[in-house]
């Protein structure tokens, strides 16, 4: 029996980001099994997946966590490569001169 279908679905986007890189690093994630149950990188797989945080160094990073029971800190800038959000903080004033706008 071969790994579950979300393994296939992380080496697809892992290989169309990063090309040999990608593959490289699948193999990475499938060496975990060396270390690791198959149900817990499962269900991580599934997590870095839902979280979109495709890449060795999250998988990694999910399966420990969920072996130690922690929750997972996810560090945004080892990974340059994803756009930025830039956010502002909510005004109330301006969030109250909208709904003041609609009322009219």
């Amino acid at each position: 029996m071969g790994p579950p279908p979300e393994f296939a679905t992380l080496r697809r986007l892992m290989e169309a980001r990063m090309s040999k890189a990608g593959r490289r690093e699948y193999v990475q994630v499938l060496r975990l099994l060396e270390i690791f149950d198959i149900d817990d990188l499962h269900v991580v797989v599934t997590k870095a997946l839902q979280l979109g945080a495709v890449g060795l160094d999250a998988v990694k990073h999910l399966v420990l966590c969920q072996v130690e029971k922690r929750p997972p800190k996810l560090d945004l800038d080892v990974y340059p490569y994803l756009p930025r959000a830039d956010v502002a903080t909510t005004s109330a004033a301006r969030y109250m001169s909208l709904l003041s706008r609609d009322a009219a």
